[in-house]
């Protein structure tokens, strides 16, 4: 009897301790919702509708529940994080701009100052070089006082402008800082952008035979995710495909995009060294990729096949035809 009241006071404790596990992690994301850097409007009231929803929706959750809305999670600040680095590219072009436009402005004004500055002493000259002239006996006065107005004026002009300038020179050097600081933030998980086509053929022509390879590597299931959700979704999956791509071989690896499916690798490397390489790829980078579509996770899957192509003395061309036969039912990416 005793033993069956321990184990009683004993669930009742582990569902409280349970109960109170979920409800720290339904307040902790309702605090990722609303503590979102603010970034577009629409941006920013989406990210929080959509990560309260994870919240709303975890009543009495099971544990495939809560791994659901943990992967949720992820993919969502994931894609914010894409989103504000795009976001603060876009203000960093933006005060780039400005900081050129000012920088023109100043040479401008140092333009017009210089060409200002010698016709209005010229002017002085002048006034004061008549006043001493025995005819101008009459008016010297007027004459040397409108010298020295004119001397004052310009004077006062001078301190403004070098004022303006001053204020110029402060406001260009934030911009630079403000343009240092973004493009740090900007550059945390910047995706970069696989090489287009013309370009792939232009560095297969450029090439001296010898230790180089070429991978030919189609990914199929990006048309069919299009159709099957949506062009958001698609992108998403060419995205996290191509860093998991980049993840597989060496920085000066050449990559880049031949068609909606096929993407082409040219390796600093022996056959023998590529065909290694290629056994493991195609497992690596096959299966389901995790994407965001209004909030929830899909999983989109890609089935991958890789082909080493060697790359021989004099075979450029051939290598080129060779490319283009294989992925001749292939459209051209969007």
């Amino acid at each position: 009897m005793l033993s069956i009241r321990d184990n009683i006071t004993e669930l009742e404790r582990l569902v409280a301790e349970r109960d109170a596990a979920i409800d720290c992690y339904r307040d902790s994301l309702r605090n990722v919702a609303d503590y979102t850097i603010e970034l577009d409007d629409h941006l920013t009231s989406q990210q929080r509708r959509f990560v309260s929803d994870i919240a709303e929706n975890l009543n009495d959750p099971t544990p495939e529940a809560l791994r659901e809305a943990s992967a949720t999670l992820r993919a969502l600040l994931r894609s914010y994080r894409g989103k504000a680095a795009e976001f603060l590219n876009h203000i960093r072009e933006q005060l780039a701009s400005t900081a050129r436009a000012l920088e023109e402005v100043m040479e401008s004004l140092a333009q017009t100052d210089d060409d200002s500055e010698t016709r209005l002493h010229s002017a002085i000259a002048g006034l004061r070089e008549l006043a001493e002239r025995p005819a101008a006996a009459p008016v010297r006065e007027q004459l040397l006082g409108a010298a020295d107005m004119v001397c004052n004026g310009v004077e006062e002009l001078q301190k403004l402008h070098e004022a303006h300038v001053a204020q110029f020179k402060t406001e260009i050097r934030m911009l630079h800082n403000r343009i240092g600081q973004l493009e740090s933030a900007a550059s945390i998980d910047s995706v970069t952008q696989l090489l287009t086509r013309g370009e792939v053929e232009r560095q297969i022509r450029s090439l001296e035979a010898g230790r180089v390879s070429l991978l030919l590597i189609a990914a199929s299931g990006l048309r069919l995710c299009e159709m099957r959700f949506s062009n958001e979704v698609a992108a998403e999956l060419a995205g996290a495909f191509t860093k998991r791509l980049r993840n597989n071989f060496p920085a000066r690896a050449v990559l880049g995009r031949w068609s909606a499916e096929e993407f082409v690798a040219i390796l600093q490397a022996p056959a023998k060294d590529a065909i290694g390489l290629a056994k493991g790829l195609g497992d690596q980078l096959s299966g389901a990729y995790s994407c965001l579509m209004e909030g929830r996770v899909v999983r989109p899957d890609l089935q991958v096949r890789v082909t080493v192509l060697e790359f021989a003395e004099g075979t450029a061309d051939r290598l080129l035809s060779r490319v283009r036969e294989l992925t001749r039912h292939s459209p051209a990416p969007e």
